[in-house]
């Protein structure tokens, strides 16, 4: 009964094939090791996410003299609102840190490198949707940080030449954050988490036409790939219960950790909270807005510091294959932009003084500095690697690739002249 039923499918749609070829004989480098977890780990919190959203919409109330104690209906009144309300925060805050580890692995091992540049380019895409939910869902308890905020981020839309006024009005609703600013905000953050499951399809089919990397760096011949089931499904899973031991220590156990006390107090306009601080992953693009003493310039600043990282396919020049495993002086430069990026998360967190503005001007010019130089180090670092001596493996593959390139470049050429 089980195989009709699924040949009368597979006349009518493929299923069968779609379910070989994508997920169980998808053929998957034998290398991979656990850092190549997170990506899986991404989509199942988006799934968490989006199914924990919907529950709580269904009582949720996007009107200012009801929304705030709308959420407080949904902690008390509600059957376990309040373990909905958790794991919603608490997964806000899982999926930037996954995201982040995600995209740490891909920089470390140099998987944006060609033929991988779509890939990394859609996974850009996402980052940004995500950014844009994440800053609209934390408007919707309507607190006093939610509140401003959502009133500083969107005065920063003013440095727009000419229509800067009439697009933070557009933003609002209004001429300043109202009640339009939250129905409009609770629209857009239940919509926007759809169009990221359409990403997500697009960052996947980009993935499955260029295949996986591996921490090699070098593809793997056909022979030496194994299938995706049972091999990686099983060390998903085991990546999963890991995360979910975790991810549950914080909802039952430090639900309010990564929430700002001030969030807890009904918005008031006319009040100003001493300090208005962002959640803990926008930190470090907060630290370099404020260490730019020009308004259009520390805006411009922090939409660089995002946008940058779609450059990297560019700004590395090494024909060297892989990432810091093959190249100690990318290894150096990663371990430092981490350091960086958690020192700027630092100034980000607190007030602004003398030595956060010294300490974060500093780290703003090595943030970019990082990127800057990363053509001259590449190519610094290949001339040193290869007058030191390649691998055997190294050598053989950077000949291949040069062959490939020039066949390539002929088989263009006489195309052109036909």
């Amino acid at each position: 009964m089980k195989n009709r039923v699924i040949g009368w499918i597979d006349q009518r749609f493929p299923l069968s094939s779609f379910v070989k070829h994508d997920l169980t004989e998808y053929p998957t480098p034998r290398n991979l090791s656990y850092w190549w977890n997170f990506g899986f780990l991404a989509g199942f919190v988006l799934v968490l996410q989006v199914a924990t959203g919907i529950f709580l919409a269904m009582h949720y109330r996007a009107d200012a003299s009801l929304s705030f104690d709308s959420v407080q209906h949904i902690m008390r009144d509600v059957n376990y609102g309040w373990l909905l309300r958790f794991m919603h925060a608490t997964g806000a805050s899982a999926f930037f840190m996954v995201i982040y580890i995600h995209m740490a692995r891909t920089l470390y091992y140099g998987s944006y490198r060609a033929p991988r540049e779509l890939m990394w380019w859609t996974g850009q895409g996402l980052l940004l949707m995500l950014m844009a939910t994440a800053f609209m869902g934390y408007l919707l308890p309507w607190g006093q940080m939610s509140y401003w905020g959502a009133t500083v981020i969107t005065n920063l839309f003013k440095v727009t030449p000419y229509f800067g006024d009439q697009i933070v009005t557009w933003l609002r609703g209004d001429y300043s954050v109202s009640d339009a600013t939250l129905t409009r905000f609770f629209s857009l953050h239940y919509l926007l988490p759809f169009l990221i499951i359409g990403g997500v399809v697009v960052h996947l089919v980009a993935l499955h036409t260029v295949k996986s990397s591996n921490p090699s760096g070098i593809d793997l011949a056909a022979r030496d790939n194994i299938p995706f089931h049972p091999y990686f499904t099983s060390k998903d899973l085991f990546g999963l219960g890991i995360f979910l031991i975790v991810y549950c220590i914080f909802v039952f156990f430090f639900p309010n950790m990564l929430m700002d006390p001030a969030n807890f107090i009904p918005a008031n306009p006319m009040q100003t909270p001493a300090e208005i601080v962002p959640e803990w992953y926008f930190l470090p693009f907060y630290a370099i807005l404020r260490s730019v003493p020009n308004m259009v310039g520390g805006v411009v600043a922090m939409g660089l510091s995002v946008m940058m990282f779609a450059f990297m396919p560019f700004l590395d020049r090494s024909r060297i294959p892989g990432g810091a495993s093959n190249r100690p002086m990318v290894k150096l430069g990663f371990y430092l932009f981490i350091i960086n990026m958690l020192v700027l998360g630092y100034v980000g967190a607190h007030p602004v003084s003398e030595r956060t503005l010294l300490i974060g001007h500093i780290a703003t010019i090595f943030y970019f500095g990082s990127f800057f130089l990363i053509p001259f180090i590449s190519k610094a670092e290949e001339r040193w690697l290869i007058k030191r001596g390649l691998s055997p493996e190294l050598k053989e593959l950077m000949e291949r690739e040069a062959r490939e390139k020039t066949q390539s470049q002929a088989r263009r050429r006489s195309g052109d002249t036909k």
